[in-house]
């Protein structure tokens, strides 16, 4: 099954080039680095390689407390982060500077990741989160290389998805040195699959830290918006925003500031337009545009503040939620004391919601009309916002320690490196 699924990684790969150029429409750093995609990734230094791959923005916020544990613990290694996305790599680069080196995955072929490794030589290989690359995991095998899934989530629904194709999935898991799981529910999802006696650390995200220079954001914004009530939309996805507005703005709360900060990048120019059709008296973080009392929308078009904006909102609800798309991470605005408000499609992020809910860190609503009655009531009441910020604080230090549990799992490997 492997041959066949190798021969369609050829012929897509044309289309994968086309689709960098396509998106590179909306977001030029995808005609970067192309040589990387192929497996022409930079030649690490002699030594130590520990290599760790995150797909994207909230894998590299994951990965953050293990990255600062591997740099504190052995500052003799390079640190290689590989990822597939450029904001993931511009998040990284934002959290590490020059004290990690960085590059883009190479696509799931033999040839593509032998080049890699070649380039590389890891000595010890950690990926985070939802990442079964059969042909990867292989070749990791194959050269010997210790690979590990950390932090690892799996849906019911992404679970299904690769139990189409058990063969292929299962061989791919069987090859892993190990498997550390955010919860039972994963461990169990992932054993099904084929992973062997998966370990339940928990999840990492909740040991990050805000980034350097947070709270002196924090002090900023909170002097821009004055004594404003602010609703802060974080995340958002396509079809969200306009939902938002729709009832949002028509909510009788007469120092509300609604901030929106769109989940990608890619779309801050195409929020901006939706809100200047719909006349909406709105300013702009990446022009530093001030606040006014006529002032309805602030909109969060910048990079690495989230934890800032978390600092500041009132309340916030957690986008990708309210339609059909899995949810996002409540973990990070749980932790700055937020109270958080989720919509009903969570299930990339099940059990945190679900463990947030119970804690009083959170509420489900069921649409943008709910959402509105609530924010109304929160605005009148605002010793309920109070109880959940100390419940968010609580729920998020309780459920800390999974990066120890994490190097505990690779320690084995960690003292061969020494």
């Amino acid at each position: 099954m492997r041959i066949l699924y190798t021969l369609l990684w050829w012929l897509a790969l044309p289309l994968m080039f086309a689709y960098l150029f396509w998106r590179s429409g909306k977001q030029p750093e995808y005609r970067l680095h192309w040589g990387e995609r192929l497996g022409w990734a930079p030649r690490m230094p002699a030594g130590t390689v520990i290599w760790l791959h995150a797909v994207s923005v909230g894998e590299t916020h994951a990965a953050a407390p293990l990255i600062r544990a591997l740099l504190a613990h052995y500052p003799g290694a390079t640190l290689l982060l590989s990822s597939t996305t450029p904001t993931g790599r511009a998040t990284a680069t934002g959290l590490f500077g020059d004290a990690i080196r960085q590059t883009y995955l190479p696509y799931d072929l033999p040839a593509l990741i032998d080049c890699f490794l070649a380039r590389t030589h890891p000595d010890l290989a950690i990926f985070l989160e939802t990442e079964i690359w059969p042909n990867l995991y292989a070749r990791c095998h194959k050269h010997g290389i210790p690979a590990y899934l950390v932090n690892g989530r799996l849906s019911e629904r992404s679970a299904r998805g690769y139990q189409r194709f058990a063969g292929l999935t299962r061989a791919a898991l069987d090859s892993l040195t190990g498997v550390a799981a955010q919860s039972e529910a994963d461990a169990q999802r992932l054993a099904a699959l084929g992973a062997r006696a998966p370990h339940v650390t928990g999840n990492m995200k909740f040991d990050t830290v805000p980034p350097e220079g947070t709270d002196e954001r924090a002090d900023a914004l909170r002097r821009l918006f004055a004594d404003r009530f602010v609703f802060l939309a974080a995340s958002t996805r396509e079809g969200e925003e306009a939902l938002i507005l729709d009832t949002c703005l028509e909510i009788d709360i007469h120092d509300l500031l609604l901030v929106i900060v769109p989940r990608h990048p890619q779309r801050f120019p195409e929020v901006a337009a939706q809100l200047q059709r719909l006349g909406v008296e709105y300013a702009r973080r990446s022009r530093d545009e001030p606040i006014t009392a006529q002032t309805e929308v602030y909109l969060g078009d910048s990079m690495g503040e989230m934890a800032a904006y978390y600092a500041v909102a009132d309340v916030a609800f957690i986008g990708g939620s309210l339609l059909p798309l899995g949810g996002q991470n409540l973990i990070e605005a749980c932790a700055a004391g937020c109270p958080v408000l989720t919509g009903p499609h969570t299930w990339n992020f099940l059990e945190a919601n679900e463990m947030a809910i119970a804690a009083g860190a959170a509420r489900r609503i069921a649409d943008a009309e709910e959402l509105a009655r609530v924010l109304k009531q929160f605005h009148q009441h605002p010793e309920e916002l109070h109880r959940m910020s100390e419940a968010g604080i609580r729920f998020s230090q309780v459920h800390r320690g999974a990066t120890k549990r994490v190097l505990a799992l690779i320690e084995p490997e960690l003292t061969k490196l020494d």
